[in-house]
């Protein structure tokens, strides 16, 4: 038997319901702030993606060449396809652009608990802009899709990308050095951070410095442990927040997203209930479009992690209504099949939900067959009611049961 490929999966109608229910939350909040849609292709150029995360992405890229010899790579994120369309033909519209998306993206690594090879992200940005008041905006949408959801248990952190590379600048760390360091430092890796920063030539007391520095976590109160235009500026940020009543996210000096391109504020999103692979939202200000051919335009985004929150949210309990058929049609013999089918067609037309029976079922197990799909009635066309133009009406929850005209039927179930 041919199974799925390893790291993908495949979606059931109860599970795609519950996936497009929560999808349809992302894109309402995202349209309550202004956001518009753009949908980019599902490959790209693949230096696109190597320009954005370095050579080593192509370990982790689907790649391949076309027929025309080009080198072409599923996306493994949106950010950068977002920015290249950008340049590509939003270049000259009016500024601030602010764009939202969803789509499938593709990394191979090993799958574990919400994290596949094929998974979904659901990502916004504002394009054009570098204020605080951008980076309010962009952190409170995060911050009220994720509630929208209503997944309670998840913790914001935001900091300032320019605080620990000054730091690093104070250690004597060169800038060549710096990329691989800040990854170490973001994931709280001081042990092999130190090794890279001794090679570099930092004495350790420096180096240790740092490490406090990057493990500093707190309210408002930490920014007074910094000095400078990083901690004004987080400051203006959570003002911004206040003003439009989202509480304050935790301070985290050593958030820095691991991302060469990020160039001022960064935050994350974490899921408690997640365990070692938490992070369900991140993002920041940064710079990509001089990369793709552009002009140098500071951008704010952010990307959710969409399987990741939808586990959370299962972990928490939560559950998605199902949307079940209004009504089922069962004919009860053959002679009144016809009608039955021009019944279900009526009923569509109205803006009913309508299943019919298919498979020529007596009427013992096409009833049966309705409460097993979860139809809220029952429509039974038998040749004494057709004499009055009129069929009988089923609840299937309480079981009661009376016979409606066909002209009335759509607004009998309608108004029930």
């Amino acid at each position: 038997m041919i199974q799925s490929p390893r790291g993908t999966r495949d979606f059931l109608p109860d599970e795609m319901e519950r996936r497009r229910f929560y999808e349809g939350i992302l894109r309402q909040t995202a349209r309550r702030y202004g956001f518009r849609e753009i949908q980019t292709p599902i490959f790209e150029e693949a230096e696109l993606f190597i320009m954005r995360s370095g050579p080593n992405i192509l370990n982790e890229l689907y790649a391949f060449k076309d027929k025309g010899g080009r080198d072409l790579a599923l996306r493994p994120e949106m950010t950068a396809p977002a920015i290249r369309s950008f340049v590509n033909n939003m270049s000259n519209e009016p500024r601030p652009i602010k764009v939202f998306y969803f789509g499938q993206c593709f990394r191979y690594e090993r799958p574990q608990s919400g994290r596949y090879r094929e998974f979904f992200q659901f990502g916004a940005e504002i394009i054009g802009a570098a204020t605080p008041q951008t980076d309010a905006e962009v952190i409170a949408a995060a911050i009220d899709m994720i509630g929208a959801l209503d997944l309670k248990d998840y913790k914001v952190r935001i900091g300032h990308i320019g605080v620990l590379r000054k730091g690093l600048v104070s250690a004597g760390v060169p800038a060549e050095s710096m990329p691989e360091i800040l990854q170490k430092l973001d994931k709280k890796l001081y042990e092999e951070a130190w090794p890279l920063m001794e090679a570099a030539g930092v004495e350790r007391k420096d180096a240790e410095a740092v490490f406090e520095l990057a493990g500093t976590v707190g309210g408002e109160e930490v920014l007074s442990m910094i000095s400078g235009e990083e901690s004004d500026y987080l400051r203006q940020i959570l003002s911004y927040l206040s003003a439009m009543g989202i509480d304050a996210p935790e301070i985290d000096l050593g958030v820095v997203r691991g991302l060469d391109y990020y160039t001022g504020m960064v935050f994350e999103v974490e899921a408690p209930a997640l365990g070692a692979e938490k992070q369900i939202c991140g993002g920041g200000s940064y710079t990509l479009s001089e990369l793709f051919g552009g002009d140098k335009v500071f951008s704010t985004g952010f990307a959710i992690g969409f399987d990741r929150i939808l586990l959370a949210l299962e972990k928490e309990g939560a559950s998605a209504p199902l949307e079940k058929p209004d009504a089922y049609v069962v004919a009860v013999s053959n002679e009144t099949s016809l009608k039955a089918f021009e019944i279900v067609g009526i009923l569509r037309r109205n803006g009913v939900s309508a299943d019919i029976d298919l498979a020529d079922r007596k009427m013992a197990k096409a009833m049966k067959h309705a409460s097993s799909i979860g139809s809220r009635f029952a429509v039974i066309v038998g040749n004494e009611e057709l004499k009055t133009d009129s069929v009988t009406l089923r609840d299937m929850t309480s079981g009661e049961q009376k016979v409606v005209k066909i002209d009335d039927l759509p607004s009998e179930i309608k108004d029930h």
